[in-house]
């Protein structure tokens, strides 16, 4: 008869058991958002001028390991529904098929790849950001701290807003609404 811990199996139920202990702290890792405290907004220019807009609903997954950056993930996900502007008009324009076409893509979407150091409270990050069925490879800077039991990440991500069709027809037209966006986020998750 044998049983887990025969004189025959030390050494797998011994590692089973630290692999079990191990573990448990990586699984533990993963934050849960604060959104009283986060947003997502976005910078863009129209003819010229600075318009500042964010995002009402939003969720994020971040699994941030500090110790070991390289082993850390995240994935955001916007309604894009919620876009505001400010403006009820404005905000029901944005919605239609020549800009975001929420009826047909209601969600953009963010998945990291990888995450590397890049100083202290600095990670660089690579993924992909799929905004109106369009994938593209994105890299950008975030910057992370602690506050207090929190962990606050804080990024720009500039992007082209052609390369996702924001803006089909006459709204190609970068003279009256710039290509360049900067999504801006600040995030703050609890364990």
């Amino acid at each position: 008869m044998s049983t887990l811990f025969s004189s025959s199996k030390p050494s797998r139920a011994i590692a089973a058991t630290l692999a079990l202990a191990f573990a448990l702290p990586a699984l533990a890792a993963i934050m849960k958002l604060d959104a009283s405290k986060s947003q997502v907004g976005i910078v863009f220019k129209q003819m010229n001028v600075p318009v500042d807009a964010k995002f009402k609903k939003f969720s994020a997954s971040i699994d941030y390991n500090e110790a070991k950056p390289e082993s850390s993930k995240a994935a955001v996900e916007i309604d894009l529904a919620s876009f505001d502007l400010g403006d009820p008009e404005y905000n029901k324009e944005v919605l239609k098929k020549e800009w975001f076409n929420t009826a047909q893509f209601p969600k953009a979407n963010f998945v990291s790849s990888t995450m590397q150091a890049a100083g202290a409270g600095k990670l660089s990050v690579k993924g992909k950001l799929t905004i109106k069925g369009k994938t593209v490879d994105v890299s950008f800077p975030l910057s992370v701290k602690k506050d207090g039991a929190n962990q606050v990440f804080d990024g720009s991500l500039p992007i082209k807003r052609l390369a996702f069709n924001i803006g089909e027809g006459e709204w190609k037209d970068t003279g009256m609404v710039a290509d360049e966006v900067v999504i801006k986020f600040h995030v703050v998750t609890h364990s």
